[in-house]
């Protein structure tokens, strides 16, 4: 599984380059992008296949019969890190399954590149690929997403991208940078409101997006000390259930088994 520039062509690493130099086979998302590439590194495959969304199932099962005869199969993506919202899944699970071996080749990954110079709070933070295409769909998925505490990383399409800030807009009021073009010479960072990223895009963007929503607050959660307890003394001495009821509701334990012990004397 090889890492591919998801912009500039100088981010190949020597490793990736020698494996795609040295396999039997690659297969690519898409092979007029993947030559543009391997006319960088001046090498011609002996043997270049494409292998997309549409048809993985069918492929995979071809090159697992590949690789059994002998052959060495590099995957690349059009760009960045195979497997992170790109083709490649089904052909690792089928490798796996027959026992074949799978080397990572790391590298490029939109993801980690702007995660890397993102001055929100961004750790931990949960990534969800691309975000539903009608806006309906898409405030549902956010909203449940913003009830996590988690920094969200997404991708959106230029196309897609103004009408996604200003849903984000209409339900949260969390910061947020829209990395442009990132590696490449219109690389643009954009940190602020949904709002003011989205007047600052303009009507007309171009580009692949990579998004990152700010950590959000941990969601307060309060317990009723009364109906832990009233469970716990179902099945233990009031001492016992005190002492879990505390840990679970944050207060002292005393407090607790004082109050264990007035349910114990009512249910008396």
């Amino acid at each position: 599984m090889v890492a591919t520039p998801i912009g500039h062509l100088g981010d190949l690493s020597h490793r990736a380059e020698d494996v795609l130099k040295q396999v039997q086979i690659i297969a690519a998302e898409d092979t007029r992008r993947t030559r543009v590439l391997l006319e960088r590194i001046d090498h011609r495959a002996p043997e270049l296949v494409s292998m997309h969304e549409h048809n993985e199932q069918l492929m995979q099962a071809m090159l697992i019969e590949k690789i059994k005869a002998g052959a060495d199969v590099a995957v690349v993506s059009d760009a960045g890190t195979p497997l992170l919202n790109d083709p490649g899944y089904l052909l690792v699970q089928a490798a796996h399954a027959a026992g074949i071996k799978t080397v990572p080749i790391p590298g490029p990954c939109a993801l980690t590149a702007a995660l890397s110079v993102c001055p929100l709070p961004c750790h931990p933070f949960r990534f969800i690929g691309f975000l539903p295409a009608k806006s309906q769909s898409r405030i549902a998925y956010l909203k449940v997403q913003l009830n996590s505490p988690e920094a969200l990383v997404f991708l959106e399409s230029p196309r897609r991208i103004i009408a996604t800030l200003e849903d984000l807009d209409s339900i949260s009021k969390r910061r947020m940078m829209v990395a442009r073009e990132l590696t490449k010479q219109y690389e643009t960072l954009y940190v602020g409101s949904a709002q003011v990223i989205s007047e600052r895009l303009g009507s007309n963007p171009k580009g692949e997006m990579t998004c990152i929503v700010e950590q959000g607050q941990a969601p307060a959660v309060s317990y009723d000390h009364a109906t832990v307890l009233a469970t716990l003394l179902e099945e233990l001495p009031p001492a016992k259930a005190a002492k879990i009821a505390a840990v679970i509701c944050k207060t002292k334990k005393s407090q607790m088994y004082n109050l264990a012990l007035s349910m114990s004397k009512e249910s008396q």
